[in-house]
C-alpha cells in the first residue's frame, strides 16, 4: 500500500479521534480501548512501511493522548503487568536497540582505554579505584585469596547494598541523558575505564582466569545492565534535542516514558546480579568450574534472549498483525 493511500484511508478516523480528545468528550471505556488498539496498529504499520513519514509523529502523539485518557482514572488490571513484560517492554527494547549498540561501543572503548592506561601507568589504578581498595586487594592476593573483597561483609547486608547501588547507578546513567548524550557518555566512560583498569590489574598479577570467573558470575548481568541503562539515557537526551515535529515538551515526555520502561525492565536483572555477587561470588574458588561457567553463560544468554532476541520476535508478530489489518481489500 502506498503512503498516500494509507493516509487517505485512515485520516477521517484519526481526525475524529483527535477532535474527541480536544473537546474532552468522555468516551466509553470499550470505545477508548478500541481507539487505542486501532492507533497502535496504525502506528506500527507506519513505522514499518513508512519509517521517514511525518505521520509517525502525529500518530505517536495521538496514541500517547489516548493511552493517558484510558489510564487516567482507572486501576491497572492484573493482565497489565503480564502485557508489560511480554509485549510492551519487548517492543520498546526492539525500537531502542540502536541506542544500546551505541552505549555498548562507548563502554567497550572506555574499557579498552582503562586497560591501556593501567598497563602504561602504575598509578592509574589507584587514581581510578582508590588506594584503600587497591591495598586491600594486594593484601588479599598475598593471603592467597585475591577476590576476598567479596567476603568483606555479610551476605544480606551486601545484597541490599549492592542491589541498591546498581539500581541507583542505572538510574543516574539514565537521568544523565538530560545533559544530552555527552552526560551519558561520560558516565559510561567512567564505568568502562574502571572495569578495564580493574581487569588489567589482575592480568598483571597473573590472575586473569581467577578474576574473570569471580567478576563475571555477577558481572555477566551487571555490566550489560549498565550498558542498557546507557541506551535509555541516550533516548532521553535525544528526545529533548531532536523533538522532530512534536513540541519539545511532548517529545521529552515520550522519551522519559520510553526510558523509564527500560529501567524498570532492568530492576530484576540487578536483583539477580546483587544476589549472585553477595551469595555466590564469594564461593567462586570452591565451586566446580562447570557451575561457574553455567552461571556466566546462562546469565549472558538470558540478557541476549530477553533484551534482543525476544523483542525481535514480538516486533515481527506485531508487524504481521498490522500488515494484515491494513492490507488492500
Amino acid at each position: 500500500m502506498k503512503e498516500i493511500t494509507f493516509i487517505n484511508r485512515n485520516k477521517s478516523r484519526w481526525s475524529s479521534f483527535e477532535e474527541n480528545m480536544k473537546k474532552g468528550d468522555q468516551l466509553e471505556p470499550d470505545q477508548l480501548a478500541d481507539q487505542f488498539i486501532q492507533l497502535t496498529d496504525d502506528l506500527a504499520y507506519a513505522r514499518t512501511f513508512f519509517p521517514k513519514s511525518g505521520s509517525i509523529s502525529y500518530l505517536n502523539a495521538l496514541t500517547v493522548k489516548t493511552h493517558q485518557e484510558i489510564y487516567k482514572n482507572k486501576k491497572e488490571k492484573s493482565s497489565r503487568l503480564k502485557s508489560f513484560w511480554l509485549t510492551e517492554l519487548p517492543l520498546e527494547l526492539y525500537h531502542s536497540r540502536k541506542y544500546f549498540i551505541i552505549s555498548m561501543i562507548i563502554f567497550g572503548l572506555a574499557a579498552a582505554l582503562g586497560a591501556v592506561s593501567a598497563l602504561n601507568d602504575d598509578s592509574f589504578l589507584r587514581l581510578i579505584l582508590g588506594d584503600s581498595y587497591v591495598n586491600t586487594t594486594l593484601d588479599n592476593i598475598e593471603k592467597g585469596n585475591p577476590m576476598g573483597i567479596y567476603e568483606s561483609m555479610g551476605e544480606f547486608e551486601m545484597f541490599f547494598r549492592i542491589t541498591f547501588n546498581n539500581i541507583r547507578v542505572s538510574f543516574i546513567v539514565f537521568v544523565s541523558g538530560m545533559l544530552t548524550a555527552i552526560g551519558v557518555g561520560m558516565l559510561l566512560m567512567q564505568n568502562g575505564i574502571m572495569l578495564g583498569a580493574f581487569q588489567t590489574f589482575f592480568v598483571q598479577k597473573q590472575l586473569f582466569s581467577v578474576s574473570t570467573l569471580a567478576i563475571y558470575i555477577h558481572g555477566a548481568l551487571e555490566i550489560p545492565g549498565i550498558v542498557i541503562a546507557g541506551g535509555a539515557g541516550i533516548i532521553l537526551g535525544n528526545s529533548f534535542l531532536f523533538p522532530g515535529t512534536l513540541p519539545r515538551s511532548t517529545s521529552l515526555m515520550i522519551g522519559v516514558k520510553r526510558g523509564v520502561k527500560i529501567i524498570i525492565g532492568l530492576i530484576p536483572v540487578f536483583f539477580v546480579a546483587g544476589f549472585l555477587e553477595s551469595f555466590v561470588t564469594r564461593h567462586y574458588d570452591t565451586m566446580p568450574l562447570v557451575i561457574n561457567l553455567f552461571i556466566i553463560i546462562g546469565s549472558l544468554f538470558m540478557i541476549m534472549w530477553y533484551f534482543f532476541v525476544y523483542p525481535n520476535r514480538i516486533y515481527k508478530r506485531v508487524k504481521a498483525h498490522a500488515a494484515s489489518s491494513n492490507k488492500d481489500i
